[in-house]
């Protein structure tokens, strides 16, 4: 039986950790507490993030990530991406190495500071080296697939038997995985769709309908797609699951945390009363941030995304950006 060590026990690393147990594998999930641990361990149950939701017996739980990667055939890294360095840097530092398996990151964000996507963060931070690491994107609500409805996503890694090696894992009745090699264009898909739930997220919340969230989605996409193919990213990568797919999702759902943050910031509440309403980590606002400095150092015209940083830091008001949008010059679509 395989064994895989999933390194995080939010919503979405629990959720996976399900998938993974479903498709056959002997899985341990790493918790920070040792209470949510435990309650893994004995219920079979992460009340915190999945309520009543039952884990696969396969699954279980450790609060010591050296025991959790003991005898590991492959690793998930499930946190938060404004942690994740710090999280690698800090077991280095322990003694503490990852294995040399496959690595599969389900982070989605770009590193403040500097503008690194998850996979490079984990091979600089992490000491992995680059072939082994896989990244997934794709319509990742992590509640919906909890509740087994049928979901796909895609898994790319630069070599290709790595990510059919990642697609195997995970490969549970109604979890559909597709795979590719084009891994900056997977991180950066799943990275900005955050940015983009935001900004519809603070549309409905003024109460604008479908007209207005169509267009913010459409030429979200357009945003994501400029700034992806610059980066490397393939062209076909951006209207495909990963790209696209994740992108309506995130937007359209109740259940993203960065569409009810944006539905917040929408309602009136400044960014601090925002995050806090929503109560787990909403990665958009830090991904904004960042992207909106490579865009401005790449030259790259990313308006919805600028507009969204001007809100959460600058005192923009969400009429005074919505305007502003509009305001825009006409140019070819």
């Amino acid at each position: 039986m395989t064994r895989i060590a999933v390194l995080g026990a939010g919503s979405w690393g629990s959720t996976f950790s399900l998938v993974l147990g479903d498709a056959g594998c002997d899985v341990t999930l790493w918790a920070r507490r040792e209470a949510t641990a435990r309650a893994i361990r004995e219920t079979h149950r992460n009340p915190e993030y999945l309520g009543d939701v039952e884990l696969p017996a396969a699954v279980t739980a450790n609060a010591d990530v050296a025991q959790a990667l003991e005898g590991a055939d492959g690793v998930v890294l499930a946190l938060p991406t404004q942690r994740l360095r710090e999280n690698l840097c800090d077991w280095r530092q322990a003694g503490i190495e990852l294995p040399p398996v496959p690595v599969l990151s389900l982070a989605k964000g770009i590193e403040r500071g500097t503008d690194q996507r998850m996979s490079q963060v984990i091979a600089e931070a992490g000491g992995v080296d680059p072939a082994r690491i896989a990244v997934l994107s794709g319509p990742n609500l992590a509640l919906e697939i909890a509740a087994r409805q049928p979901s796909g996503s895609v898994i790319a890694a630069s070599d290709e038997s790595i990510a059919h090696t990642v697609a195997r894992w995970c490969a549970a009745p109604g979890f559909r995985s597709y795979v590719s090699q084009d891994v900056v264009g997977v991180e950066v898909a799943g990275a900005l769709k955050n940015v983009i739930a935001i900004a519809v997220g603070a549309a409905v919340g003024l109460g604008y309908g479908t007209n207005t969230c169509s267009t913010l989605i459409t030429r979200g996409l357009a945003e994501i797609t400029r700034l992806g193919v610059v980066l490397g990213g393939q062209p076909a990568t951006f209207p495909g699951l990963a790209g696209l797919g994740d992108l309506v999702a995130t937007c359209t759902s109740p259940l993203s945390r960065n569409h009810r943050l944006g539905h917040a910031l929408g309602r009136g509440l400044d960014i601090e009363a925002a995050l806090l309403e929503v109560g787990q980590t909403a990665e958009g606002v830090a991904t904004a941030r960042a992207v909106d400095e490579l865009a401005q150092r790449l030259d790259i015209d990313m308006p919805i995304t600028r507009s969204l940083v001007g809100v959460v830091d600058h005192g923009v008001t969400i009429e005074e950006a919505t305007a502003s949008l509009l305001a825009r010059s006409v140019r070819p679509e």
